[in-house]
């Protein structure tokens, strides 16, 4: 049986879900990493390198298992899955690789982006992190992912849509005035640059997830100026580093970069940003996605998000 790439609809929620049959067989926690220098993949390469996904989610060459009939929706899954490398370093985090290796590593996403976004096909492109088992990482070598999709993933279109609102409705950017906000209440901020702010949102799903902001009102990662991109990588070290610091362990996260769509009009109302959403609630307890946030996609806060601020703002000074 061929490769199966395809998209199928969800007409109940108005999103696409990806069917990737050959995922199935990729492996799991290998006993030989595949990203250090001398392996197949990598070569003897110890630069940041990225790499096509060996078991993409989506693929420029799709093909579907059936058509569609009716409202039973189906598309090819086309798109590109690709790993970004981040360091020679079998072990770590974003904050023991060193300064220069997370400049390049930014670098390397926005070259990315520019290289794929040239394709007319591609509507969103998503770069995302996954750090720890906690998380289901199946590779413990520091690394990246970038997914290209054929369409605006439903989480970002609805971002995209308060954003819009709240464009027209006060005639400004939304996260431009949540900056504004936060830092005259300063109850959740946890740093504060010439370019960045770093915070706990008021609105916090997850115990420690903690946002990042240009204070610059920029859609994509690549409108960063070299001195925003040095600071940013500054701060995505000190934020990893906290978080290691906070319960003296490695600390599991998603990071996920939010940008503008691409080759779908144009969106002067959106505001680039990453969002890390951490899982763990204490040294040893997981929050877990259960019953109502499943079922209903309404997250409980155990705790106030002005107190979890408070700890990682403590830590953070520390690692100044």
């Amino acid at each position: 049986m061929p490769t199966i790439n395809e998209l199928r609809y969800n007409p109940l929620l108005g999103r696409w879900i990806i069917i990737a049959a050959e995922r199935e067989r990729r492996p799991w926690r290998p006993n030989t990493c595949p990203f250090c220098p001398g392996s197949e993949e990598i070569g003897h390469e110890t630069d940041v390198v990225t790499l096509p996904n060996k078991y993409p989610a989506l693929t420029i060459n799709p093909k579907t298992s059936r058509k569609s009939m009716d409202i039973l929706r189906v598309k090819e899954g086309y798109g590109y899955c690709k790993v970004v490398v981040e360091t020679s370093l079998h072990e770590g985090d974003l904050c023991d690789i060193g300064l220069d290796n997370v400049i390049k590593y930014l670098k390397e996403l926005i070259r990315q982006h520019k290289e794929i976004s040239s394709d007319p096909k591609i509507k969103y492109i998503f770069p995302f992190r996954n750090k720890g088992p906690e998380i289901g990482v199946s590779l413990h070598h520091p690394h990246s992912q970038i997914y290209a999709f054929p369409f605006i993933p439903l989480r970002i279109e609805r971002e995209i849509e308060c954003m819009r609102n709240f464009w027209k409705e006060r005639k400004r950017c939304l996260l431009c005035h949540i900056i504004d906000l936060e830092l005259k209440l300063d109850e959740r901020v946890i740093y504060h640059g010439n370019n960045f702010i770093a915070l706990v949102p008021f609105y916090a799903e997850w115990p420690y997830e903690v946002h990042i902001y240009p204070k610059r009102h920029v859609k994509y990662l690549m409108e960063l100026r070299e001195d925003e991109i040095r600071e940013l990588s500054k701060l995505l070290q000190l934020v990893t580093r906290a978080y290691n610091k906070l319960f003296d362990r490695p600390f599991p996260y998603i990071l996920s970069y939010h940008q503008a769509p691409v080759n779908s009009g144009d969106y002067p109302f959106y505001h680039m940003h990453l969002e890390f959403y951490p899982p763990l609630r204490s040294r040893d307890k997981l929050k877990y996605t259960a019953g109502v946030e499943r079922g209903t996609w309404t997250f409980t806060y155990d705790g106030l998000p002005e107190e979890r601020a408070l700890e990682l703002k403590r830590v953070i000074e520390e690692e100044k």
